[in-house]
């Protein structure tokens, strides 16, 4: 039991009633809030004063997005997707500018979200499933390190979200990607009431179309398309638990498969975006080298697009029955992605673009993420904010927001972004990332530090670091470790003094490392894997395009 952790009073009252309850929590669980001696802060905090009408906790729907990069909305500035419904969360939102994921790779990333821990602490540092140590070699990797071991299941100690928030009197529901261990570590197994889809894989093991192959989602109609089906899911769920017939709040996790390969799409989709790259104009280059794959430098692909396109239209599905069901007005809605866009790897599907690189990377294309929360009666919509948060602070901010207990010593590395939301100004706190691996996508093994503008990266393969101005610089065009020797070592003995504290595991050198057969796999990186990429490319925005022997994966049911 979570009796220690229970809510201690409903966000209904008003006045000096509401400041003493919350002063006796935040004292309670050592929380200090800037400003907490000014009782009017807490006035409007409540849903309940906000809606006089309204009584109970807010509902939450909370959006996570599978390898959505950071350009990949109209909102965020790609001229080449179209996510309408996705943009409309943040016009009527709060707009994190500075939001990230925890890790570069889902799994750390996801179990971050869950524990409010980051990776160094919770001990799943990469997808699970991932080789570590010797068995590294078996995948015909070239490379100086072995990566280090990592757990492969979410550790049932933890109390995760929605363990926290079933504890305060929430109804909890899953559907889609978990990838955060095996059966027995299921969303079932760490607070969710119901699970639709989520299980051991880390992709569509059927494909976006049904028959989806996957125990825990039955098909239902060949060739349904798998965002969709999740849409239709999540507001089944929504319906049946209307707090209206319940009396009970609701904590709707939506966790799209989507848009992690293998990329497919629709025939339709995929025409309307390669007749739209025709008319913007299709370039001659598509890739970059970077230092052990090649990177895509545009946004050109007709079928990532239509992906793209189908998870917003499901996205758009559970934000009209939220209108429909009366419920828009008490639920909270987050949106967010686990990792940066595939830039390169997996299947090369998109470009992050101002921002360097992307999935399984240590620069702002791997980490960076779409950050957007909507409280109705509380965002100021479209407001933009500028201060680093990460996916660790969700936990804490929905307990917030709910009006229940902080754990602090459960949501460690989180913090409460609800006083940013309100307008106050934080005290300035260090974001850290740990990936003692080699990315599939070809990122190295790093450990990541950024304080306020400035961010430094360590490589485990010969201890340099890399020192970043982000807000003159975001890009990561140019390394002032050079010229900022004092920043380096200040910021690089915090980041270690941290991976110290909470006991994180490193890479170590491998004794069979052959630098001639690196230099041969690179060699045919350049001579062979870039040119067919290139080809691909081009074919794939031919008209004579034909996958799969004009299968289109099956996807010809249209929508209803």
């Amino acid at each position: 039991m979570l009796i220690q952790y229970r809510l201690i009073a409903f966000l209904s009252l008003v006045g000096a009633a509401l400041f003493s309850v919350f002063e006796m929590a935040f004292y309670d669980a050592g929380q200090k809030r800037p400003g907490q001696d000014d009782p009017s802060r807490f006035m409007d905090t409540s849903f309940a004063n906000l809606n006089e009408k309204k009584k109970s906790k807010p509902n939450i729907l909370f959006i996570l997005v599978d390898d959505l990069g950071y350009s990949d909305l109209s909102y965020t500035g790609s001229e080449f997707y179209e996510t309408p419904n996705i943009d409309r969360i943040a016009r009527e939102g709060t707009v994190f500018t500075n939001g990230y994921a925890a890790a570069p790779v889902c799994s750390p990333s996801r179990a971050s979200i869950m524990t409010g821990k980051t990776p160094a602490r919770h001990d799943i540092t990469v997808h699970i499933g991932s080789p570590s140590g010797e068995d590294w070699r078996s995948r015909n990797r070239f490379s100086k390190l072995l990566p280090a071991e990592y757990t492969h299941n979410l550790p049932a100690e933890y109390v995760t979200m929605p363990e926290a928030l079933r504890e305060v009197g929430y109804k909890t529901f899953f559907a889609g990607k978990w990838h955060l261990g095996d059966k027995g570590s299921w969303p079932e197994d760490h607070g969710f009431d119901i699970n639709i889809g989520g299980w051991t894989s880390g992709g569509p093991n059927g494909g976006y179309f049904d028959p989806y192959n996957n125990p825990n989602l039955p098909n239902r109609n060949p060739g349904e398309n798998l965002s969709h089906r999740l849409a239709d899911e999540t507001v089944k769920f929504m319906k049946e638990s209307n707090p209206s017939k319940t009396g009970k709040p609701f904590f709707a996790f939506l966790s799209f498969y989507a848009v992690h390969s293998p990329i497919q799409t629709s025939q339709d989709k995929w025409k309307k975006y390669r007749d739209k790259a025709e008319q913007m104009g299709i370039a001659e280059q598509g890739y970059a080298m970077g230092k052990y794959l090649p990177i895509r430098q545009v946004q050109d692909n007709p079928v990532y697009a239509g992906l793209v396109e189908q998870m917003d239209e499901a996205v758009g599905v559970v934000l009209k029955a939220l209108d429909d069901l009366g419920l828009d007005e008490n639920t909270i809605v987050i949106f967010t992605s686990d990792n940066g866009g595939v830039a390169a790897g997996d299947n090369f599907s998109t470009s992050n673009k101002p921002l360097r690189a992307g999935k399984g990377y240590q620069f702002e294309g791997g980490i960076r993420e779409p950050y957007f929360i909507k409280i109705p009666g509380q965002s100021k919509p479209g407001e933009q904010i500028d201060f680093p948060v990460s996916g660790t602070d969700f936990y804490p901010t929905l307990l917030d927001l709910a009006g229940a207990d902080l754990l602090p010593e459960e949501h460690n590395d989180g913090m409460s972004l609800l006083p940013l939301i309100k307008g106050e100004v934080p005290a300035e706190r260090p974001l850290i990332w740990h990936f003692p691996h080699y990315g599939n996508q070809g990122g190295e093994p790093s450990s990541i530090i950024r304080r306020g503008d400035w961010k430094l990266i360590h490589y485990y393969e010969d201890g340099r670091k890399e020192l970043y101005n982000l807000s003159q610089d975001i890009g990561e065009t140019t390394d002032l470790a050079g010229k900022y020797p004092e920043k380096v070592r200040e910021m690089g003995k915090e980041l270690f003094a941290y991976l110290t504290e909470v006991g994180a595991k490193y890479p170590t050198p491998d004794s069979e490392y052959s630098e001639a057969k690196e230099e041969e796999h690179l060699r045919k990186v350049v001579t062979e894997t870039m040119p067919a990429l290139e080809k691909q490319r081009l074919d794939i925005l031919s008209k004579e395009f034909d996958p799969d022997n004009n299968k289109w994966w099956g996807s010809m049911v249209t929508r209803d």
